[in-house]
């Protein structure tokens, strides 16, 4: 269905969903909002702070797991402090120029954690698969082609959706089912043809982020093989806890956004996609910093040096 131009002018900002409607539970889910996205920033920016400041950690396992952690805040940043500041401001509207530069960069971020989840799982597979020739393969310049890669990738795939989702038009409702602006609800909201915006949604999840799930599997079924075939104990037991903590971030982080994007929409609640989406924007960026400090000698002696270096001064 065509719209005029004095209809799309006619929507010129949206209205978010609130998490509650009541009082009391609006101010209970402000602070725990707010005390999770405090966690996400401290607690990445201090692995950030670690690993720059530590030698022994300048490698690239510790290199794309920084650059994880920006990520990670800024991921975040996206989405938080919008609705802390629509709950502080009593006002949920955002203007339509502002929901098209939220939805870029939560494109943006979560495209550039998906990618990074996967060169991160290629280092693995190298380190535990090819240890003699890992310095030779990991070198410095690989690692920054990777993640400079990343970045060009993740940019287009966000512009494209971006300019595609620019074009529609919104008439009268303006309500959106969510707390930030995402694709899917803000689609339901147009009164234009969708047909392309919602192929090229379908064709970004089959092309990238199904394939580099996909790609993640490969490669910790390779590490597996290569982990049970090691005869010591104490040296399967040490490769598995190393890839452990990826493997569970990844879970949580896959397994939120599949099950959003992936289920049909008949079965998309406003709550239960809320639920999914707070726990991949808020909750898997902020278990990332503990889950890989889990069990991890060099980044928690690391950790400590910072802390203390904090505290006495």
């Amino acid at each position: 269905m065509s719209m005029s131009g004095a209809n799309q002018s006619s929507v010129s900002e949206f209205l978010l969903l609130e998490f509650s409607t009541q009082p009391q539970q609006q101010q209970l889910l402000f602070m725990l909002f707010l005390n999770m996205y405090l966690a996400t920033v401290l607690g990445n920016l201090l692995i950030i702070l670690a690993i720059s400041t530590d030698s022994c950690l300048h490698t690239p396992m510790y290199f794309f797991l920084s650059n994880l952690s920006f990520m990670d805040v800024c991921f975040t940043s996206t989405t938080a402090p919008k609705v802390l500041a629509n709950h502080i401001l009593r006002s949920q509207t955002i203007s339509f120029p502002g929901c098209l530069t939220q939805m870029y960069f939560f494109i943006l971020f979560g495209d550039m954690d998906n990618f990074l989840l996967a060169v991160m799982s290629y280092d693995q597979f190298v380190a535990v698969c090819h240890p003699l020739h890992y310095t030779t393969k990991m070198t410095h310049q690989l690692c920054a082609l990777l993640v400079a890669g990343s970045w060009v990738i993740a940019s287009l795939n966000a512009l494209l959706h971006t300019l595609l989702k620019a074009r529609l038009s919104f008439c009268a409702d303006n309500m959106i089912p969510h707390f930030f602006c995402d694709l899917t609800p803000l689609l339901k909201l147009s009164c234009s043809d969708t047909h392309l915006n919602e192929m090229m949604i379908h064709t970004e999840v089959a092309l990238i982020t199904i394939t580099r799930f996909v790609c993640i599997l490969v490669s910790y079924l390779c590490i597996t093989c290569a982990v049970l075939g090691i005869p010591s104990t104490k040296g399967t037991w040490k490769a598995f806890s190393t890839c452990g903590s990826h493997l569970a971030v990844v879970s949580l982080f896959y397994g939120t956004i599949f099950a959003v994007y992936l289920s049909s929409s008949s079965s998309h609640s406003a709550e239960k996609d809320i639920a999914a989406a707070v726990m991949y924007t808020v909750v898997s960026p902020m278990l990332n910093p503990f889950i890989y400090s889990l069990r991890n000698k060099d980044l928690e002696g690391a950790l400590r040096k910072v802390i203390g270096r904090k505290f006495s001064t």
